[in-house]
């Protein structure tokens, strides 16, 4: 048997088959990423599109074993589901609660769910969320400044890219022996957050109540002012508008003013200086940021980088590691630039008193052991 693990976003839809041998997942044999799926346009029609790409390209690999259950990424499972579900209409219906918690994902796993529930109607759906990883975090590190009745309506800090940590967490205990220490791990990508754990836990995260609040990120500007959105209200600025900025114009995007993609920036740096300044930005950010996290737990014996710019961008480690060298952190130059992302790589130097590590993740395998113990 096996497990076909969905990351449905806006325009594309992400899959991976894993198999199972004796009940234990196994690495992925068939991966891909159904992208240009009308964005913008309908979700329905979307996922029909994907579904027939997705039948079709199954249909053609005759040596994939039967399918058992379908396991979902769910970006926002709030406080009451801490753990992965078999899910049915009454909970995708309460799920739909936090769509505005996470408007760039949340509408789109959901749909996904659905259309996956109707085309694949035999076999179980299993909603994993990303959520589920910070319920470890204690209380005071949670909470907001805010009156108790709002706290008691649920806005607290929730935490995402739960299923990316809880792999990384996992690769980085089978690598080193320091990984069940303090480990801060840097998820950096069109979407970036950082997690402070302790002994495998989560203890402290950058993002929050939502999925826009912390790093600078390729189109969402992470943790801003309170006061400039009031600043904005009082100019007359609706909700949509200022959801759109927050989510989709700023970050690197906004800053730059040419693009949300690493990549092109690097590329833009030397003859654009506000891509340089996007560049900087971003960079400054995950530094002040880190400081935050290491100082909750007190220290740091492991750092990780993950996420695409994270596991592609040696340019970005190398700052981040040199600006967090009074630490003791001290990386390998050509270890650093010549890490492709491929694998599992230490980075740090003998004489480095943190461990720097590369950790690709990969949080279809995390869904796909959720997927599998649940419905054993």
């Amino acid at each position: 048997m096996s497990i076909l693990t969905i990351n449905a976003g806006s325009s594309s839809l992400k899959f991976a088959v894993y198999p199972l041998t004796n009940g234990v997942v196994q690495p992925s044999i068939f991966s891909g990423n159904i992208e240009g799926l009308e964005p913008g346009g309908s979700s329905t029609n979307s996922f029909a599109q994907a579904l027939t790409h997705l039948r079709e390209q199954l249909a053609a690999r005759t040596d994939l074993p039967p399918l058992k259950v379908v396991a979902h990424r769910v970006v926002h499972g709030g406080s009451k589901y801490r753990r992965s579900v078999v899910v049915n209409d009454a909970i995708l219906n309460d799920l739909e609660r936090f769509n505005p918690l996470a408007p760039l994902h949340q509408p789109h796993n959901l749909a996904g769910i659905r259309a996956f529930t109707e085309a694949f109607s035999e076999l179980p759906q299993v909603a994993c969320f990303d959520t589920a990883f910070h319920t470890s975090i204690p209380d005071v590190a949670a909470a907001f400044a805010l009156p108790q009745a709002l706290s008691e309506q649920g806005i607290r800090r929730y935490g995402f890219h739960g299923l990316s940590y809880q792999y990384i967490i996992g690769s980085l205990q089978q690598h080193s022996l320091r990984a069940k220490g303090r480990v801060l791990m840097a998820h950096l990508g069109n979407g970036a957050s950082l997690c402070a754990a302790v002994n495998g836990k989560s203890c402290a995260t950058t993002m929050g109540f939502s999925a826009v609040d912390g790093l600078m990120m390729g189109t969402r500007c992470g943790t801003l002012d309170a006061g400039v959105m009031l600043h904005l209200l009082e100019q007359g600025w609706s909700h949509d508008r200022l959801q759109a900025l927050v989510y989709k114009q700023s970050g690197l995007l906004g800053v730059s003013g040419i693009s949300a993609d690493m990549r092109r920036l690097r590329a833009s740096a030397g003859t654009n200086p506000a891509a340089q300044n996007a560049i900087d930005l971003f960079t400054h950010r995950v530094v002040r940021e880190s400081g935050a996290m290491i100082a909750s737990m007190g220290g740091l014996d492991v750092l990780a980088f993950s996420g695409g710019i994270g596991e592609h961008d040696a340019q970005l480690r190398h700052d981040v590691c040199q600006a967090l060298g009074w630490l003791g952190v001290e990386i390998d130059a050509e270890r650093n630039q010549n890490a492709l992302g491929n694998r599992p790589t230490h980075l740090h130097t003998p004489q480095s008193r943190i461990e720097v590590w590369l950790i690709p993740t990969d949080e279809g395998s995390v869904a796909a052991r959720e997927a599998a113990e649940l419905v054993a």
